[in-house]
């Protein structure tokens, strides 16, 4: 072999170390959110589980807390995955949804409308625990376009050491165990709370300057909506049942009006409490922003029903291969619940 060869060979195999020990770097410094900030990580969750759902859900916190997709399954046969995260602005919803729809074709997207209220980026913060974990495609090119805050920089989200380069001296056990793998700390998306903290003291309901959503939100619901209509699914809106932060009529009269123009079905759970039977004393684990467990399982009973019924969607509890599957998840489900709240009980007694 020439000379001349030889340095190119060497040239590109310390290239290729370069690239390898920079990538392992780069993935030890970012944060794994699989014990904290566990939030962080569900969006990756779903790529193990990609394929084969009759209803995606998009949204924020109101999603993911507030609707099992093992209930859904349990009594009506539907499957189901939440693609939440927290503060899901509605063009992270629409990117998300762009991606979903490379994996698979639901009947279904529901879309969880509480972010209309937002028409900028909340925070870098925020917007980590939602891009950080998600794969390269133009969809995740777009929303981080979308999302970034004016002191962001993109090439902070392509090569992550630029971001958490300060993070060596915090480092923990986390880091290393989760290096190469992702914890499940959700059923297909639902977040599990089986705590009771009673609704209280609510703030005070505020007079706003403006009720208005602003046009970007409507941009991205229309692009959504479009996205859904070439695919062939349904997009459905829904409002959670919530008591807090406010839902105004102001809001809801508009997401009504676009809903009448466009032919989608709307669901605003929280005129709907009494006929879900909701308990703000017993139905939610944080004082009434979010539903635990027991309140989950009324409102996606509800919701179920409406699906099922109203939109057609299939019973698979009789299909041999989905059946396999959704028993052993909701063997497992069923028994964290157990388990969750026998550790809750023996606190309590100790």
């Amino acid at each position: 072999m020439k000379k001349k060869e030889k340095d190119i060979l060497s040239t590109g195999v310390v290239l290729v170390v370069f690239c390898i020990i920079f990538t392992l770097i780069s993935m030890l410094l970012q944060p794994k959110y699989m014990t904290e900030l566990e939030e962080g990580s569900f969006i990756s969750q779903y790529y193990r589980e990609a394929g084969g759902h009759d209803v995606i859900f998009l949204g924020d916190c109101e999603v993911y807390a507030n609707y099992s997709p093992m209930e859904l399954y349990r009594d009506y046969g539907i499957t189901a995955y939440i693609r939440g995260t927290p503060q899901q602005l509605v063009w992270m919803s629409y990117y998300v949804a762009e991606e979903t729809f490379r994996y698979e074709t639901p009947r279904v997207l529901v879309f969880n409308v509480n972010a209309m209220r937002y028409s900028e980026p909340v925070s870098e913060a925020y917007n980590r625990l939602t891009i950080d974990q998600m794969r390269w495609s133009g969809s995740k090119a777009g929303m981080i376009l979308a999302s970034m805050t004016e002191e962001e920089q993109f090439l902070s989200y392509v090569f992550p050491i630029l971001r958490y380069h300060s993070r060596f001296d915090q480092l923990t056990q986390e880091d290393f165990t989760w290096l190469f793998r992702v914890r499940d700390n959700t059923f297909n998306g639902f977040h599990l709370h089986t705590e009771i903290i009673p609704a209280g003291a609510l703030p005070a309901e505020r007079v706003l300057p403006d009720y208005q959503f602003g046009d970007i939100c409507f941009e991205y619901l229309d692009k959504l909506r479009l996205l859904c209509g070439e695919n062939g699914t349904e997009l459905i809106l829904v409002k959670a049942p919530s008591l807090y932060p406010y839902w105004y009529k102001e809001y809801d009269a508009q997401i009504r009006e676009y809903a009448s123009e466009y032919g989608l079905s709307y669901y605003n759970f929280a005129e709907l409490t009494e006929d879900i039977g909701l308990d703000f004393s017993e139905d939610t684990y944080d004082g009434g922003y979010h539903l635990n467990l027991s309140g989950a399982v009324k409102l996606s009973r509800y919701f179920g029903s409406i699906l099922t019924e109203g939109h057609g969607l299939t019973d698979h509890r009789q299909d041999p291969e989905i059946a396999s599957v959704y028993n052993e998840k909701l063997q497992i489900y069923d028994k964290t619940i157990e388990e969750r709240i026998r550790e809750q009980e023996d606190e309590k007694d100790r």
